[in-house]
C-alpha cells in the first residue's frame, strides 16, 4: 500500500531537477566534443517521449478522479442502505427487534471503525472480521423471525434491504483495492524522469541552464504525480473522503 506523503513528493521533485541537469550537462558535453550541431535531430524523440508521458499522465489523472468519486458515492449509497435496513427493523415483534436494532448499532460502529484508521492493517482486518461475524447475526435473526412470521411484508421488505446493505460493504471493500498494477506507476516515473533529462537535453544550446525554468517543470509534474496517487489513495494524503463518513456517524446518532 502506497503512502506518497509529502517527503516521497519532495523527492521526486529532487530526482526530476537532477535529471534536468544530467540532461544539460550531457548536452553540453555533445556540443563541446562534436560543435553546435551536435544535438540537432533529437526533436523527434523528444517529442515522442513527450507525448507518451502526457497521455499516461492524462489516463492516470482521469482514472484516479473517477475511483476518487465513485469510493464517495459508495459511502452515499451505504448511508442509504443502512438507513433503510435500520426502518425495516420496524416489522419484526419488539423482542426480536430490540435485538436486531442492538446488532445494527454494533454493526455499524464496525464499518466506521474499518476505515476510522486504515494505516493500521491488523486493526482494520480485526474490524472486517467483526463486521462479517454481525452480517451473519443480523441475517440469521432476520431469517428466522421470517420463518415465523408467514405475513409477506417481513421476507419481501426486509430481508431484500439487509442484503443490499451487505453488498454494498463488500462493494466498498472491493473498491479500497481496486488501483492501476504498480507497473504503471513504474512506467510512469520512468518516462517522466527521462521527458526531464530530455528537457534539459533541450536547454544545452545555453552555456547556462535556466533555474526558472527547471523549478517550474519539476515542481509542475511532481505536483501532478502527487495528485494522481494522492486521488488514488484518498485516506491516505491531503485528498480524503473522510468527510463523507460524517453520513454515517450522523446516521449512527440517529440511531440512539
Amino acid at each position: 500500500m502506497i503512502y506518497f506523503s509529502l517527503p516521497t513528493a519532495l523527492t521526486l521533485f529532487a530526482l526530476i531537477v537532477l535529471s534536468l541537469r544530467f540532461g544539460w550537462l550531457v548536452g553540453r558535453r555533445r556540443i563541446a566534443t562534436f560543435g553546435e550541431n551536435a544535438n540537432d535531430g533529437v526533436g523527434a524523440v523528444e517529442g515522442a517521449i513527450f507525448a507518451m508521458m502526457g497521455l499516461l499522465l492524462a489516463f492516470s489523472f482521469t482514472g484516479a478522479a473517477g475511483r476518487f468519486d465513485q469510493r464517495r458515492d459508495l459511502i452515499v449509497q451505504e448511508t442509504n442502505a443502512i438507513g433503510t435496513a435500520w426502518l425495516r427493523l420496524d416489522l419484526l415483534r419488539e423482542g426480536p427487534r430490540e435485538q436486531a436494532q442492538d446488532l445494527m448499532r454494533r454493526y455499524l460502529d464496525q464499518r466506521l471503525d474499518v476505515y476510522s484508521n486504515v494505516t493500521d492493517w491488523p486493526r482494520t482486518l480485526q474490524s472486517l472480521e467483526k463486521v462479517a461475524a454481525l452480517q451473519t447475526q443480523i441475517w440469521n435473526l432476520a431469517l428466522a423471525q421470517s420463518r415465523e412470521d408467514k405475513s409477506q411484508p417481513l421476507p419481501q421488505v426486509l430481508l431484500p434491504a439487509l442484503n443490499d446493505m451487505f453488498d454494498i460493504a463488500t462493494t466498498r471493500v472491493l473498491a479500497t483495492r481496486q488501483h492501476p498494477h504498480y507497473a504503471i506507476f513504474v512506467m510512469l516515473g520512468v518516462l517522466v524522469l527521462v521527458s526531464a533529462f530530455l528537457a534539459g537535453f533541450g536547454q544545452s544550446r545555453a552555456p547556462h541552464q535556466s533555474r526558472w525554468h527547471v523549478v517550474g517543470f519539476a515542481a509542475t509534474t511532481a505536483l501532478a504525480l502527487y495528485l494522481i496517487i494522492d486521488l488514488e489513495y484518498p485516506r491516505f494524503g491531503l485528498i480524503r473522503v473522510d468527510s463523507f463518513d460524517q453520513a454515517l456517524v450522523e446516521l449512527r446518532e440517529s440511531m440512539n
